[in-house]
């Protein structure tokens, strides 16, 4: 015992990766909080019941822990809760990815659910863009408006600075299929945040910058 040394974490010097918004409109009012290292941990509540159950998918399978408090005027529909929530949690993990030092950037998920695969695809790369190739056969899942699906995503890229494509392969269930999405977007963003030890933090482009 007296010749053992007690040798002190390293982790204490790589500096946190968290993103905190505000936002405050005349349609909403929204407060998010995300950190890229956590444990999948989250709390949410954005008044649809269905967007909640999303978010929280994305939080559990990509290890990004996301509070989430969104108040929006959802007597006039679900458009301005939808789109503007997905903005704010875009730049929130924009804010903590910084300048995307030593992230794996790239990331990739088939993601089955019973019937129904999709498989996303995305790079953080500062230029945002969406490829959608997805359908519903039904109007809402619980009260969500199915024809926002693709417009959260729009955003939330748009937002992050993410390019991603999203296909769904096959599937029948409107609740698989939009589950199977966010939980394959979760996947491939787990992938593309986290740290890559090999590249001693180094931004990964040879351009020296991520965007523009």
């Amino acid at each position: 015992m007296g010749g053992e040394r007690i040798i002190a974490p390293l982790m204490a010097s790589i500096p946190s990766r968290t993103g905190s918004i505000a936002r405050n409109t005349t349609e909403t009012r929204i407060a998010i909080h995300v950190d890229l290292d956590g444990t999948g941990s989250y709390d949410v509540s954005t008044g649809i019941g269905f967007l909640d159950h999303m978010v929280e998918q994305f939080s559990r399978h990509s290890l990004i822990d996301v509070t989430m408090k969104v108040e929006g005027d959802l007597h006039v529909d679900q458009h301005h809760t939808t789109e503007d929530s997905a903005i704010a949690l875009g730049q929130a993990i924009a804010q903590a990815l910084g300048d995307k030092a030593g992230i794996g950037r790239y990331g990739a998920a088939y993601s089955p659910m019973d019937e129904t695969l999709s498989r996303v695809a995305l790079d953080i790369s500062g230029r945002p863009y969406l490829v959608w190739n997805a359908k519903f056969t039904q109007e809402r899942l619980g009260e969500w408006d199915t024809e926002l699906i693709e417009h959260w995503f729009h955003s939330v890229a748009q937002a992050a600075g993410i390019t991603l494509h999203m296909e769904l392969l096959y599937g029948t269930n409107n609740h698989h299929i939009c589950e199977s999405l966010y939980k394959g977007f979760a996947r491939a963003m787990r992938q593309a945040v986290e740290r890559d030890p090999r590249k001693g933090g180094a931004i990964p482009s040879t351009k020296g910058q991520l965007g523009g």
